[in-house]
């Protein structure tokens, strides 16, 4: 049985920049978000589902890429023809749904209602509510993964102090994992030009245990992959795990060090393992 690799990156691209469409699938990024809300202006919103439908239905060569597209939020006057074209897309091939501002998991039934079954749903966590909501939001057999908007929910508390946005990124982290799903992927970092604070700022939310991060521009991609590539220290630990384990069938042991390890620790060996090889595949 295959595994399928952690996402790393996840790129976001306005839907009313259809010349962007293909860039973004070339610059490696494993997700491309195909954004219907935020960057895309009141006068431009029909004009941009209208390309992003037919940038997806046409032959391209995105076969690789995971398609997203974030649809503006259900209390806007977009989202119901929003979503009749995701469910149009999945009718045609795989595509997921980015669905913006969801407080309940009636709002996730609603857009599932919409797009139909087999559409991954990517449940963006943006205010107070919906972090109080997300551990039922997590375990709507729709929804595939739970995301973070940062700005939005500073805004909502009204404080974007590291440590409220830590607590909010950890319990998003103990829902999403409750519920059997990946951890969640950290939000934009907006300073484009500063590369280093974002690598910097990625490792910290690495360390908090999330994996991989969306951006705004193809220029962050490297940093995110360099940020969430295990030191070598760390993959050789990972792999002298490994090697223990097998040799003990699971059982506790210890390291050539004297560290005792077991079957826990074995765990943190894989996944080790498994950024490592994401992060491989990203072209340098």
């Amino acid at each position: 049985m295959t595994t399928a690799l952690p996402r790393l990156t996840a790129l976001y691209v306005p839907g009313s920049r259809p010349d962007r469409f293909a860039k973004a699938v070339w610059t490696g990024a494993q997700v491309v978000i195909l954004d219907l809300e935020d960057s895309v202006a009141p006068d431009d919103k029909v004009a941009a589902r209208t390309a992003v439908e037919k940038w997806v239905l046409a032959p391209h060569s995105a076969d690789s890429t995971v398609v997203q597209v974030r649809v503006n939020s259900l209390s806007s006057a977009w989202a119901l023809d929003d979503l009749a074209m995701v469910a149009r897309l999945a009718k045609a091939g795989p595509v997921e749904l980015r669905l913006s501002k969801t407080e309940t998991v009636e709002q996730v039934d609603a857009a599932f209602g919409i797009v139909g079954p087999g559409v991954p749903v990517i449940a963006l966590i943006e205010t107070a509510l919906a972090l109080e909501n997300c551990r039922e939001i997590a375990s709507h057999p729709a929804v595939a993964g739970l995301a973070l908007g940062d700005s939005d929910l500073a805004g909502d508390l009204g404080s974007s102090s590291d440590a409220v946005l830590d607590w909010a990124r950890i319990r998003l982290l103990v829902a999403s994992r409750a519920s059997m799903l990946a951890a969640p992927m950290m939000s934009v970092f907006p300073n484009i030009a500063d590369l280093n604070g974002l690598e910097s700022d990625t490792r910290r939310g690495r360390d908090l245990g999330l994996v991989g991060r969306t951006a705004v521009h193809p220029s962050q991609l490297p940093a995110i992959v360099r940020a969430f590539t295990p030191e070598t220290e760390r993959l050789a630990w990972a792999r002298q795990v490994q090697a223990a384990l097998t040799a003990s069938e699971g059982g506790v042991c210890r390291l050539a060090s004297g560290e005792m390890v077991d079957a826990a620790m074995g765990d943190q060996a894989r996944s080790l393992l498994a950024l490592a090889e994401a992060a491989a595949t990203f072209p340098t």
